[in-house]
């Protein structure tokens, strides 16, 4: 099952993929990231093997949720501004997931993130993809939203000149 969720940001792609590509930062900038820590140095490829954990609130208005855990080989690929993750173990294990960042011809940029999953079990991928997937991948990509567009909007008034300078 290919599945693709995507969002429209109002802030160039080069400063969106510049906060996402760190992911052993999500926790601190992504409110239900719990966990992404390395668990081994750099492959010769410069891919990294990463545990995350993070939230699935189940009643939003509570704030009750479950823990859900994955652990992905991932890297980044600049030239492109793309991300890409395989995920290892678990009930993931082989989901192949790539981010892609570009800039619109209008301005702003949009990211789109790509879940390709197989498992050998039917119905497997679309009950993920739909309880667990694209809840937290909507989460994760209305943040960075948030976050890129905070950031362009202080260096756009940081870019312009003072109303009334003093003389």
């Amino acid at each position: 099952m290919r599945s693709t969720i995507g969002i429209d940001v109002s802030a160039p792609a080069a400063l969106v993929f510049r906060l996402a590509r760190d992911v052993e930062r999500w926790p601190a900038l992504l409110p239900h990231y719990v966990r992404a820590r390395r668990l081994a140095p750099p492959d010769p490829d410069g891919r990294v093997l990463v545990a995350f954990v993070a939230r699935r609130l189940l009643l939003p208005i509570l704030g009750i949720g479950v823990p859900v855990t994955w652990r992905a080989w991932t890297w980044a690929e600049p030239a492109q501004c793309h991300l890409r993750f395989v995920h290892r173990g678990g009930a993931t294990n082989g989901m192949d997931v790539t981010w892609r960042i570009a800039d619109r011809a209008g301005g702003g940029s949009r990211v789109d993130i790509e879940h390709d999953f197989r498992p050998r079990v039917p119905g497997w991928a679309w009950l993920i993809d739909r309880l667990f997937t694209r809840p937290i991948a909507g989460r994760r990509l209305a943040t960075f939203r948030s976050l890129a567009e905070a950031l362009a909007a202080d260096d756009e008034s940081a870019a312009r000149p003072a109303a009334n300078p003093s003389t």
